[in-house]
Order: C-alpha cells, then sequence, then structure tokens
C-alpha cells in the first residue's frame, strides 16, 4: 500500500466540511489513555490514532494532552483531507499519514520514532464512509458497489461478486459475514451475475430478500447486514491486516504505554481478546520454582472484559450500540 505523509493544511478552517461524526466512547478512551500520556516527559509522548477517519478522536487527544504529539493513520485519502483540515490549528504537534494501520512499525521507522506512549484504533467503517452513498458501504442506500476504504487500490465488492468462486463467496459470507444463509444467496448471485454482473447495491439487497426464507428475515435486523460486512471484510482485507496490526502495535508501545481498541463486531474483538490475553500470559513452563523475567506477562488488562458504551451514549448515537472496548499496558520491554 502507497504511504505518504501529510501534513493538515496550514490556513484551512477547522472543520470546514463539518464534523460529521461523534466519536464512540470517546471519554473513556481519553481515561485509558491518560496515564501513559501525562506527567514528565524528556521529550514529548506520542499517541497514534491508528483510524484518523474524520479526526474526532484525534481531535479530543491533541485537546486533552496539550504537551503530545499526534501521529495519525487512514487508508482513506478523502479522510485525511477533512481531518487534515480539523486538525490544521494544531499545526505540527499532528502529523497525519496515508498508510494501513498494520504498516505502523515502517511509519514510525520513517518518522524516526522508536516507541510511542499511546495507541487507539477505532475499527471498522467509518461515519464518512456510512454517510457518502457513492462508497457503496450502506445497504440502505442505492449505490456502486465499492466498498474499498482506499479507492486507489484493490477490487472493489462488485468485482469480488462477480470474479469470485461460489465456494470462495460461501466461504467468505460465512467467516466474515457469520450467515447461516450463505449457500442460497451465493447460489441466486452465481446465477443473476450470469445475466448481468452486480454493479449496485440496490439489486444485491432484493436477491439476498429473495434468496433468504421467512424466519431469517425477522431476526437480526436488515437481511443484507451480514452479507455487506463479510464483503466489506474481503473487499479491505480488514481481519488479515488486524491479525498483524494489533501485535505490531504492541511491539511499538513504550513500557507503560497503553492501548485502547474500539471493535464493532464479535470477529475484530475476539482477535484483539486474544492478542491481549497473550500478552498478559505467563508463558513459563509448569513447575518452575521461580518465574525468568522472560517468561512474565508483557501486558496488564486494564478493562474487564470488553466494555460497552452506555445507555445514554447509544440515545444520543446509535452507531456507538455495537462497540466493544479493550485496554491494556505495556509492563515489560521485549527480550533481547
Amino acid at each position: 500500500m502507497q504511504e505518504r505523509e501529510v501534513l493538515p493544511d496550514e490556513g484551512a478552517q477547522p472543520g470546514a466540511d463539518g464534523p460529521r461524526h461523534v466519536p464512540v466512547m470517546l471519554r473513556r478512551c481519553l481515561d485509558l489513555l491518560a496515564p501513559a500520556l501525562t506527567g514528565s516527559f524528556d521529550t514529548a509522548p506520542v499517541v497514534v490514532d491508528c483510524t484518523l477517519g474524520l479526526g474526532g478522536h484525534s481531535e479530543a487527544l491533541l485537546t486533552e494532552f496539550p504537551e503530545a504529539r499526534l501521529v495519525a493513520l487512514d487508508r482513506d485519502k478523502e479522510a485525511l483531507r477533512l481531518s487534515g483540515q480539523r486538525l490544521a490549528p494544531f499545526g505540527e504537534r499532528a502529523t497525519l499519514v496515508h498508510a494501513v494501520y498494520d504498516e505502523l512499525p515502517e511509519v514510525l521507522d520513517r518518522l524516526g520514532i522508536a516507541k510511542v506512549q499511546g495507541i487507539l484504533f477505532d475499527l471498522g467503517v467509518s461515519s464518512m464512509q456510512l454517510d457518502e452513498a457513492e462508497r457503496g458501504f450502506a445497504y440502505a442506500q442505492d449505490a456502486p458497489l465499492d466498498m474499498r476504504m482506499d479507492q486507489s487500490t484493490g477490487l472493489s465488492a462488485a468485482e469480488v461478486l462477480n470474479t469470485y468462486p461460489a465456494g470462495e463467496l460461501v466461504r467468505i459470507l460465512r467467516a466474515y459475514g457469520e450467515e447461516k444463509q450463505a449457500k442460497r444467496i451465493v447460489s441466486m448471485v452465481v446465477k443473476e451475475r450470469e445475466k448481468e454482473p452486480f454493479a449496485n447495491s440496490a439489486r444485491l439487497v432484493e436477491l439476498i430478500r429473495e434468496a433468504l426464507p421467512q424466519a431469517a428475515k425477522r431476526t437480526g435486523g436488515n437481511p443484507a447486514k451480514r452479507t455487506f460486512q463479510a464483503l466489506r471484510i474481503e473487499v479491505n482485507g480488514e481481519l488479515s491486516v488486524l491479525e498483524r496490526a494489533i501485535p505490531a502495535a504492541v511491539g511499538a508501545l513504550a513500557v507503560d504505554g497503553r492501548i485502547a481498541v474500539l471493535s464493532y463486531h464479535s470477529l475484530e474483538d475476539r482477535l484483539v481478546k486474544q492478542v491481549f490475553a497473550a500478552g498478559a500470559a505467563n508463558t513459563a513452563p509448569p513447575g518452575l520454582p521461580v518465574v525468568p523475567e522472560r517468561y512474565q506477562p508483557r501486558l496488564k488488562l486494564l478493562t474487564r472484559g470488553a466494555e460497552l458504551p452506555t445507555e445514554e451514549e447509544i440515545a444520543v448515537n446509535r452507531r456507538a450500540a455495537p462497540a466493544r472496548l479493550r485496554g491494556a499496558q505495556r509492563i515489560r520491554p521485549e527480550e533481547g
């Protein structure tokens, strides 16, 4: 994936395009990261927003921690443009980078940063991507079936639907959408794409409605939700990227540094949970009278399980409803 460093536009007005989203679990994220970003430092503490989006979390981090320097990543060039305007008043304290979040080690190396004090992930599709119909993420609006977070590279959702073998489509819908009716949906997709390739979301939504039995339509909200989630994850390689990104982020943390991760479905949350649990585990062989340092946990868990948004927050911001927040603190350096 192409990377390029982007600095906020000088002279741009904050929020020139208007903040179009409410950051999820903002106060709790700030509180989790605060102990690592306050106090006395020889150099400015560095906090990384791995999923910049429209910059709501980043703006709050820079405001809440005036000594901190921000490095923010996003694969979406339009998000970088809009958030660059929003963060322009912070000047050189904010460095915005066009990159996918599993590229964090390479980004930090290019910027000459050895370790960081705080890291935030707000996973999934951004409010901007959902709200702009032409991006094709939302099943409630007819739009081109694109779903690429970086529209300059990779296959679109339409290309996946039109070219993948049936067996591979079934696997994707089952693995990434947890869709029990994957075979029925894919069978109809294959028949329909032979007549005419898929291009827009409305046709796919209608097909899914026709493919599902009545009982399946009555549960779980919009029946297209699971298929759209699965296609989005496949198009953007989200789970494979996340599998690399979370361990890489833990590796980038300084001792006493903290990481907070917001997930929006069970597949993401499970990956985060596994990495955090492994880092917080004692890896010594059983029966040792004294546990050597190299077997001691590297992480301390900061949340008991996954924390959920409050009912009050969900009432204000319905997109917060599926959020799950986990946090961890680095307590030991890497060996060697």
